[in-house]
């Protein structure tokens, strides 16, 4: 996924796409193979959104080995790319009736997919199983439309800043609330040399986490409608304040100086080692904190409230991400059907969600993990961060209710405020330009 706004770098990704419109014909055939021989495995292809689903996704990993062993007589063929080529390679596959089994796919191309036929309807399935009522209802509503449900939650998307305790204690500083907190913290510590917020823009245009759910701090989620139909617009007066305060903390020196070539895993780096006091992420960053030497003075905070924000501020992005969907085909294939359903029933009982757990991901379903206080610290931070009296979280995150065009204009929008190559007029147009543009 890119991050450039200059007119080079939206034509390297028009020539990586023409480079992923060449590959992706076989390597995606291969995963919608047909069942094994009578005599070996049913097996049923899992397509992700990492190259390395073992090293990347740990957690879906355990669940995979574990279901595997489990149920001997079911093959998980696991395979994966990055975002934007996973993406690609799926439209792709849709248009030739090629698609993988299950597969990780964005909210807004899994209900284009389901309006072409693409899909399965869950519903069935998933009250067979015993499931219907094992997701909190904002996670079924959020995938169905009409009266199918399409999509089951991969994880969680539990956002915000991480943040070292003992840096703000040593300045003289206290977690802050408000955005001019925030603003005040970023001034001080820029002037003893320290990064306020850590972010990674190359190669990681979609670590804006923290961002986004300042968007729902100005009324994201009621006004998306409107914009994606035309009677509203992007380009309006509250997201305008909201890229100015971006603005304003990037002149506050609140960002680090290579936030524009060092990667997301690279900020993640720079916060571990003690060289940044918050880290832009969300609960996957759990584990490699945990394994830090700053394990035991981080926090988690849900983000700034915006004294001229839009609706309720006291929020926190606790969410389902994007969904794993099953083709339609598998619905045709009695074999394949009945193996999608045994891993279906894996990942969402008790024993894979508390897998998940164990490897710095929050449930799913309405499973009540054990987490342990001492060697899960991290990951209690973020947990008691989400359930803190009167705190609630929007339905979605932002991106995952528009387009992929849409959700990299959004990306490409703050980064470019924040290394200051977009002004915050230029940023809103950024973003309405591929509104219009579909």
């Amino acid at each position: 996924m890119s991050f450039s706004i200059t007119t080079a770098g939206r034509a390297r990704r028009l020539a990586a796409a023409a480079l992923v419109t060449a590959a992706a014909m076989g390597s995606l055939v291969g995963c919608s193979s047909s069942s094994s021989a009578s005599d070996g495995p049913t097996t049923i292809s899992l397509s992700m959104q990492n190259p390395d689903v073992k090293t990347a996704d740990p957690a879906t990993w355990a669940i995979i080995q574990a279901f595997e062993k489990a149920n001997p007589n079911v093959k998980v063929e696991v395979t994966g790319e990055a975002v934007a080529e996973h993406l690609q390679k799926l439209s792709i596959a849709a248009q030739s009736d090629t698609l993988p089994d299950v597969f990780w796919v964005y909210k807004s191309n899994a209900e284009d997919m389901l309006k072409g036929g693409k899909l399965m309807n869950l519903s069935p399935v998933l009250s067979e199983l015993g499931l219907s009522d094992k997701f909190p209802k904002s996670t079924v509503s959020n995938f169905t439309s009409g009266d199918a449900i399409y999509g089951v939650p991969y994880q969680g998307l539990l956002t915000g800043l991480w943040y070292n305790k003992k840096i703000l204690q040593d300045n003289g500083l206290q977690v802050p609330v408000t955005f001019d907190d925030l603003l005040a913290v970023a001034k001080k510590l820029k002037e003893k040399g320290i990064t306020t917020i850590s972010n990674g823009a190359n190669q990681s245009a979609f670590s804006v986490w923290s961002f986004l759910t300042d968007l729902d701090r100005f009324g994201y989620a009621d006004k998306i409608d409107g914009i994606l139909n035309s009677t509203g617009s992007f380009n309006n007066a509250d997201f305008l304040r909201l890229y100015q305060h971006i603005a304003e903390l990037r002149d506050a020196g609140a960002f680090a100086s290579n936030v524009s070539t060092q990667t997301y895993q690279q900020a993640v780096d720079q916060f571990t080692s003690g060289k940044a006091a918050m880290l832009d992420a969300g609960v996957w960053g759990s584990s490699a904190i945990q394994k830090s030497s700053v394990a035991g003075n981080v926090g988690f905070w849900a983000g700034p409230q915006f004294k001229d924000g839009v609706g309720n501020q006291n929020i926190i992005m606790n969410v389902a991400s994007a969904p794993l969907v099953v083709s339609a085909k598998v619905s045709k294939d009695n074999a394949k059907l009945a193996a999608v359903k045994k891993f279906i029933a894996f990942y969402y009982g008790d024993e894979a969600q508390q897998m998940l757990v164990d490897n710095g991901q929050p449930p799913v379903t309405t499973y009540k993990p054990k987490v342990d206080p001492s060697s899960q610290s991290a990951l209690r931070a973020a947990l008691d961060a989400a359930s803190a009296p009167g705190v609630s979280s929007p339905e979605s995150q932002p991106d995952l209710l528009v387009s992929t065009p849409v959700a990299n204009a959004m990306y490409d929008s703050i980064y470019g405020v924040i290394q200051n190559q977009l002004t915050p007029q230029q940023a809103v147009d950024l973003v309405q330009a591929a509104v219009q543009s579909k």
